[in-house]
């Protein structure tokens, strides 16, 4: 039977080892932490949301993000110091404003796919993770704000979205608990929200009955070519407590890399130029712990386009909400003055308790022209499934599926 390793235990990984398990292929997965989904897929903002399908090349973006460089607060935050990665990557990322509308395009269509197969895989499954299929709600504060919108509502609608524009009462009769007073916004019926991590630990676990194996707390050093497929080397990562520093091996057919913002790293390696780059986002999970404030949560998924903060109700005792997008490198650190705007938002626009909150920080895997990475290296033994930026949950399924015919193709069973 063909062997595919695939690297990395977040969302795309699992996703991955699933589909090619569903090919039939014996699928080993590796990860340097303990259990799955412990990165970028742990606590992100939760909407499977084929309605936030565009890219982010525009020119408007790029002033914005000037203008937002003093802010410590702002919505997008650049930390100037120099970084050759870094800026060649917004370099590249100016280059793409150009195809912003295909590209658009494209990840509405992906982002529908995605949306049906991951409903299919976890009814199939039996996979709980507080999936709420109540659409989601955009907003607006002001006349330019949703002019602009209109255009881009327009975009996504000839990817195939079905998206409508709404009054400023509608959007109260949706979500009746918003408590603030906004210009409009655009209603996306079918679009979902639900717990990533409770998602990636249940398909998981799902598929161990399909003969997947994981190595968790294993990190891999390098993959090497020999004559009869590639050799994995890895050795017990820094979380790995019950085990000495030896190197062991792994032999394989292929191997399918999944490694989120650890992917520029591993493809350099292996001789490819997967060019992700780290943009930190930060959550807040709020839990609900008084009657009043399980009464006054969102039970609609938001997003206010002016905060560029995003909302989506986990279960009856949760309220997770998240926004923000740092250029700060690999930094993993949680800040107060950047988790702080999170709250103040929640407090503005519901009346609800903010006492018991949970930060998080996790870096997004993102490439120059917003894309995901899904295609075979210069290795025909090698491939790609990254680089999802902030749309990991929403494509992955879809994603998934692509790599997994694309493995087929080259090395089938």
């Amino acid at each position: 039977m063909c062997h595919v390793v695939v690297i990395g235990s977040g969302i795309t990984g699992v996703t991955s080892a699933y589909e090619l398990a569903q090919l039939g292929y014996q699928v080993t997965v590796i990860d340097k932490h303990l259990f799955p989904a412990m990165e970028t897929s742990f606590a992100n903002g939760g909407q499977l949301s084929a309605c936030n399908a565009e890219v982010w090349n525009q020119k408007a973006t790029v002033l914005k993000g000037i203008k937002w460089m003093s802010r410590k607060d702002a919505p997008l935050l650049l930390n100037p110091s120099f970084d050759l990665h870094k800026y060649a990557w917004l370099v590249e990322f100016l280059g793409n404003i150009k195809h912003y509308q295909g590209n658009t395009r494209e990840t509405v269509r992906l982002a529908l796919l995605a949306r049906e197969r991951l409903f299919n895989v976890a009814e199939k499954e039996n996979i709980q993770f507080d999936l709420e299929k109540r659409g989601i709600l955009h907003f607006y504060h002001n006349e330019y704000d949703y002019k602009i919108a209109v255009q881009v509502n327009e975009l996504l609608c000839s990817g195939g979205l079905q998206r409508h524009a709404v009054t400023p009462e509608e959007i109260k009769t949706i979500e009746p608990s918003l408590t603030g007073e906004y210009y409009g916004g655009f209603y996306c019926p079918s679009d979902a929200t639900g717990d990533i991590h409770k998602f990636t630990a249940g398909l998981a676990k799902a598929t161990e009955k399909y003969g997947v194996k994981y190595l968790f707390g294993m990190e891999v050093v390098n993959v090497l070519n020999n004559e009869r497929g590639v050799t994995i080397q890895y050795h017990p990562s820094e979380e790995n407590m019950n085990q000495h520093t030896v190197f062991e091996q792994l032999e394989a057919d292929a191997v399918v890399v999944c490694g989120g913002v650890g992917s520029y790293h591993l493809a350099n390696k292996l001789g490819d130029r997967v060019n992700v780059y780290p943009v930190k986002g930060y959550s807040i999970t709020v839990n609900l712990t008084d009657e009043k404030s399980v009464n006054g949560a969102p039970w609609v998924s938001l997003l206010d386009e002016s905060a560029k903060i995003v909302t989506s109700r986990l279960g009856e005792n949760r309220l997770r909400v998240a926004g923000t997008a740092e250029f700060n490198g690999y930094n993993r650190d949680i800040r107060a003055d950047r988790i702080q705007p999170l709250i103040d938002w929640v407090n503005k626009n519901f009346d609800i308790s903010t006492e018991n909150t949970v930060p998080w920080a996790g870096l997004r895997p993102m490439m120059p022209n917003m894309m995901p990475v899904v295609k075979r290296g210069k290795n025909d033994r090698i491939f790609y499934n990254t680089g999802h930026g902030h749309l990991g949950w929403t494509l992955s399924a879809a994603t998934a599926v692509m790599i997994s015919q694309e493995v087929a193709i080259s090395h089938p069973i």
